[in-house]
């Protein structure tokens, strides 16, 4: 199992040199790699009763953005998306910014994506918000074919392409494309069209059942087991210090093959605390 961080975001502020310090910690205390969330805006609550998730008031670095800077500083940390909000955005143009990631990590990215929930984004992006389950599956498609041929003619239910390509290509060709999500949907999709899956909260019997029908799902779509990944989270708010090396071993008993320490909404005060709280981690669970 590879472990990795997830990046304190709505935390760590906006000094450069604090989110260099950040990931370089992550990377020489031997992390594998750096998960980050995505939201492009948040929304205000003055004016929508009952809004209870992120606000405007929450930050969130632009991932693709950060991931540029932070492959300079920690080159040796993997890059991840947890999830790029892709029905959202512009398919051809996310191909470009992630064949762009890969390229400054030499191949060690990973693209994690899903539908998202903010349709407040989506208004605000000019991006249909009832059609994002349908959209996300072509927009796939569409990337590994950008990624992989460098002409290439696409015509489908929401895209168009007639013989162009993106240059330069990326390093992994496809680069990986995992998805986040909880719903059944998701995991029907996951086997059918991811390399690997990002799921959320504690390994309960519940999550063990969801993995069991994740690959009774893989197996129907003739694939194998193996080529799908599983990147699960352990909260540090929800999951006591004394509980850390267990429920790392009964996530790999399940199957997952990456775990990222996500440190936010955990009582840290500073970003040298989210430092010393990953080092913890680390020293109990690690390597």
């Amino acid at each position: 199992m590879q472990l990795g961080v997830t990046f304190p975001q709505l935390e760590i502020g906006t000094d450069p040199a604090v989110l260099r310090d950040y990931a370089q910690a992550a990377q020489d205390l031997g992390y594998r790699y750096l998960l980050a969330y995505d939201h492009v805006l948040g929304a205000d609550p003055t004016n929508r009763p009952g809004w209870t998730r992120y606000s405007h008031r929450d930050q969130f670095h632009e991932p693709f953005v950060l991931f540029g800077y932070l492959a300079a500083v920690a080159p040796k940390l993997d890059l991840v998306t947890g999830v790029i909000v892709l029905p959202q955005r512009q398919t051809t143009l996310v191909a470009k910014q992630a064949a762009q990631v890969d390229i400054l990590t030499s191949g060690r990215f990973r693209l994690g994506v899903g539908i998202g929930w903010n349709a407040v984004a989506y208004e605000a992006l000019g991006m249909d918000f009832s059609s994002r389950a349908r959209r996300f599956e072509e927009q796939i498609a569409v990337m590994r074919l950008l990624w992989t041929q460098p002409v290439v003619t696409f015509h489908g239910k929401f895209h168009h392409i007639t013989e162009a390509g993106l240059n330069p290509l990326p390093v992994q060709r496809p680069i990986p494309i995992w998805i986040g999500g909880m719903a059944e949907p998701v995991l029907r999709r996951v086997a059918r069209l991811g390399d690997g899956w990002l799921p959320q909260g504690r390994i309960t019997d519940e999550q063990r059942d969801r993995i069991e029908r994740l690959r009774r799902y893989i197996a129907e779509a003739g694939r194998s087991p193996d080529a799908v990944g599983i990147d699960a989270r352990l909260d540090l708010r929800a999951v006591p210090e004394e509980e850390w090396r267990d429920e790392v071993e009964r996530w790999r008993e399940a199957g997952a093959t990456h775990l990222s320490v996500n440190t936010m909404s955990a009582g840290l005060a500073t970003p040298r605390d989210h430092i010393r709280a990953v080092e913890r981690f680390m020293q109990a669970v690690g390597p």
